[in-house]
């Protein structure tokens, strides 16, 4: 897992309340390996019409956005069903951290194990910065959890809240089993004393 320490990147505005999971990575992709890359299938029915064609009025299918690290988003984001895949379909896609007043539990667990970082926002904030990137398109926002602030060109930086255990692995690059690996000194000692106690 690539670790997470602080981005500077284009953020993409996406002022939709409620996006669910099913819009995000729809379920017909949902029998693929994690080797694909899921970022072919992000946001697919929405980007493409009937016919498969990429649809101009997604933002993003702006050119403006192609290399976008960060979305900002409305409410409720990653409601619906648990599928992981939504997670892989946005890490895959190139973006980091998710910006939103809200998300859906499941997604938001998932997206911290899986080193997308979800940024819990004030509702009144996340308006903002999404009318600044609506006027601005290409506009970078900075992400740094270590300070755990979101920066703008225009604005003092906001304080987030994350885990304290999800930051410390995102910071290191670490999911739970890289973690607890990291661990197997004090695992075995403990469980060397355990075993002299019981001997006892």
């Amino acid at each position: 897992m690539e670790a997470f320490t602080r981005i500077d990147a284009v953020a993409v505005p996406l002022a939709r309340a409620n996006v669910d999971t099913d819009q995000i990575v729809p379920a017909l992709y949902l029998q693929k390996p994690r080797s694909d890359n899921f970022g072919d299938y992000l946001f697919h029915d929405v980007r493409h019409d009937a016919e498969g064609r990429r649809r101009a009025d997604f933002i993003l299918n702006e050119p403006v956005y192609a290399k976008a690290r960060i979305l900002v988003a409305g409410a409720n984001f990653g409601c619906g069903s648990s599928r992981e895949h939504a997670v892989w379909a946005l890490y895959d896609g190139g973006i980091r951290a998710v910006i939103a007043p809200s998300f859906g539990d499941i997604f938001h667990t998932n997206a911290l194990k899986n080193g997308l970082l979800p940024v819990r926002l004030p509702e009144a904030e996340v308006r903002r910065l999404l009318g600044e990137l609506l006027a601005n398109p290409g506009m970078h926002l900075q992400v740094d959890l270590e300070a755990q602030t979101v920066g703008s060109a225009n604005a003092p930086a906001l304080h987030f809240e994350v885990d304290a255990f999800a930051r410390l692995c995102l910071l290191g690059g670490l999911d739970e089993i890289d973690f607890t690996l990291g661990q197997r000194d004090a695992i075995e000692a403990f469980e060397q004393r355990a075993a002299t106690a019981h001997a006892a």
